[in-house]
């Protein structure tokens, strides 16, 4: 028992007891086995495999000893001899857990997925959960992330790879959206356990949170051929295909899920989300219901309705969603939620007080979760403004790929921009994507996180690029949205408004790509966006000083670029679009190089999958009430006229 306490503190003095006990009585099997493992862990796995493998000859049938045979010989390199032993030990005990995840990690580097993934499984369902894990995954649910952090970072001091930890600050680090830090925690839970299926179905999850679709895809398709049953990773194989814009799979995956659990209001939830983009809007609200219906608890299936900004709530709908929020067991998500969609019910019903005060309500939850830094914003401007000079773009001129392919719309959200991309959409040359996650990613790549608290390198490490890279990264970036382009026509929209912020990269990178700025003017656009609850990403909407400041950045980093590369980048008003239609519509395709054509105008006609908020508005002719629907509440947005200074004039 002495011996047993010490093998994990002090291995050493361990094994010196194992030999008091084994040189008054040299045939006991416990103290030769702890000597044996006590061998192992000082580092010298010959003599312990020597010795546990005597002992294995003696004891043919303990499953014990075979485990920790498999062990020494697997520190010696003996992968093939210590599969055997490991092998041999789950024969003689089918339940021993250690045995099967040895078994997995050495499946899976002999690359065997399939003995890996069902080896893993078998250790799941084996070992019970642990007690601090389980109270840092209560502590994680009910929103208190830096509690949990702390218990699960003391668990990491004295277990390291301890895998389902790893997975749960992963889980912390995604709901604060620091995506790059969940990667790296989940892709290192991947290599310590290759075949974690839990592991591999968040990042997935992870994947898509960012959009990222092509890497989604082969983590599923592992996970599926070992359990094609399995209804998470079904769920987000649907959700995957919804975002390359295959929604008839995703509905056909989606509806079987709903056959086999048809009381499932996730499954409902995502069938609506799917058919919304398809613009099959009655059905759509037909499944946001049905979710309500089940659970009426359900604030996504609340907000999934306020989103679709065309709906309108029932007087009935409206007390529902009252009595819901009024619950004290809400999570802050949930909260907000409702939170939004009661303020549009409420904006809808003409009572603009009432939902102000629902739309602010919304904005402080979300707010005080996160970390937003809006200096940051405009220490990213200062320094591009400082890099980019017409000086810069002259000495690279010709540089980068070629292509005229893409066409980049930026701004903010809530800017018309889904409008512009369905009026170029709606020409037989031009298809619509969506907000491609790529360009950011590359600049992610080129160091615009910062490491160690030291500032981040880009833009300035853009300087850095030569006429190859640049090439190469224009080259990657039309291969690597290739998977979107499903109609394979000339030319593409890439929609993430975010790009303004790495428009000096896209025009070294793809000089021939064209570029519109879809701007709305300040109080209509950081309004709209005030009461707009974007799942993830827009930090700066949810403060009416964080908005105007972010909108002030993006007219001073515009203007510049204007100034640097004159008519390199094309403007689209939104109220001038409302006003002139036609005007702004041929000036728009002559800036794109593409003849007039007039279905253009009736974009509301053409039939494609739109994935934004506004993918029901631009399904109708275009109207002019949204251009002055922010004067509806004007007495509350004192703050974000003084934070927008002279542009809110």
């Amino acid at each position: 028992m002495q011996a047993s306490a010490r093998l994990e503190r002090d291995p050493a003095g361990a094994a010196r007891i194992a030999l008091e006990i084994l040189a008054g009585e040299p045939g006991n099997v416990a103290a030769a086995l702890l000597l044996g493992t006590a061998q192992r862990r000082c580092g010298d796995p010959a003599a312990a495999s020597e010795a546990i493998a005597a002992l294995a000859a003696a004891q043919p049938q303990s499953a014990v000893i075979q485990l920790e045979l498999g062990r020494a010989l697997r520190t010696q390199g003996h992968a093939a001899q210590a599969r055997a032993a490991f092998e041999r030990a789950v024969q003689l005990e089918p339940d021993l857990a250690q045995a099967w995840r040895a078994l997995s990690d050495l499946y899976g580097a002999a690359g065997d997925e399939a003995r890996c993934d069902a080896a893993f499984a078998r250790f799941e369902k084996l070992v019970s959960p642990d007690a601090q894990l389980l109270q840092a995954g209560a502590a994680l649910a009910n929103g208190r992330l830096d509690g949990a952090e702390s218990l699960l970072r003391r668990r990491l001091v004295h277990a390291a790879d301890d895998i389902d930890a790893l997975r749960l600050i992963a889980q912390i680090a995604a709901t604060r959206e620091e995506y790059a830090q969940a990667e790296r925690l989940l892709e290192q839970c991947l290599r310590l356990a290759p075949g974690c299926a839990r592991a591999r179905l968040d990042l997935a999850r992870l994947y898509l949170s960012q959009q990222k679709v092509a890497p989604m895809l082969p983590l599923l398709e592992r996970v599926l051929r070992h359990d094609a049953a399995n209804v998470p990773a079904r769920a987000l194989q649907a959700s995957a295909l919804t975002l390359l814009g295959d929604n008839e799979r995703a509905l056909s995956i989606l509806a079987e899920l709903i056959d086999e659990s048809p009381h499932d209001e996730r499954a409902w939830l995502q069938r609506g989300d799917a058919l919304r983009a398809l613009g099959r809007t009655a059905e759509a609200i037909g499944a946001y219901r049905r979710s309500i219906d089940l659970r009426a608890g359900c604030a996504e299936a609340w907000f999934s309705l306020a989103n679709l900004k065309t709906f309108r709530f029932t007087p009935a709908e409206l007390e529902t969603m009252r009595v819901q929020l009024a619950r004290a067991d809400l999570s802050d998500t949930e909260r907000l939620q409702l939170e939004f969609a009661l303020g549009k019910a409420l904006e809808d019903a003409g009572d603009f007080a009432a939902a102000f005060t629902h739309y602010a309500s919304g904005n402080a939850l979300r707010r005080a979760q996160l970390p937003y830094d809006p200096a940051k914003v405009t220490t990213l401007v200062r320094r591009s403004k400082a890099l980019y000079t017409r000086e810069f773009f002259a000495q690279r001129a010709g540089w980068g790929c070629q292509a005229r392919d893409p066409i980049f719309i930026v701004g903010l959200p809530r800017s018309g921009s889904t409008l512009v991309e369905q009026i170029l959409a709606s020409h037989s040359q031009v298809e619509g994507t969506r907000e491609l996650p790529d360009v950011p990613a590359f600049a992610i790549e080129l160091g615009s996180r910062s490491e160690g608290g030291a500032e981040p390198r880009y833009p300035d490490s853009v300087a850095q690029l030569t006429r190859a890279q640049l090439g190469s990264l224009g080259e990657r970036y039309l291969e690597q949205t290739r998977p979107h382009r499903r109609l394979g026509r000339a030319r593409f929209i890439d929609k993430m408004p975010y790009n303004f912020a790495h428009l000096g990269l896209i025009h070294l990178m793809l000089p021939n790509a064209r570029i519109i700025d879809a701007r709305r003017a300040p109080l209509a656009c950081c309004f709209a966006n005030f009461r707009q609850h974007f799942q993830q990403g827009s930090w700066f909407t949810y403060s009416l000083a964080d908005l105007g400041h972010y909108y002030r950045d993006y007219v001073e980093l515009l203007a510049h670029f204007d100034a640097v590369l004159p008519g390199r980048i094309h403007r689209v008003h939104y109220e001038a679009l409302v006003a002139d239609l036609e005007g702004e519509v041929r000036s728009l395709l002559d800036y794109c190089g593409l003849p007039f054509e007039a279905q253009c105008l009736r974009f509301y006609e053409t039939q494609r999958v739109v994935q934004t908020v506004s993918s029901e508005q631009v399904r109708r002719p275009l109207y002019s009430e949204g251009v002055d629907q922010w004067r509806h509440f004007e007495p509350w947005l004192g703050e974000l006229k003084r934070s927008l200074g002279d542009l809110a004039r």
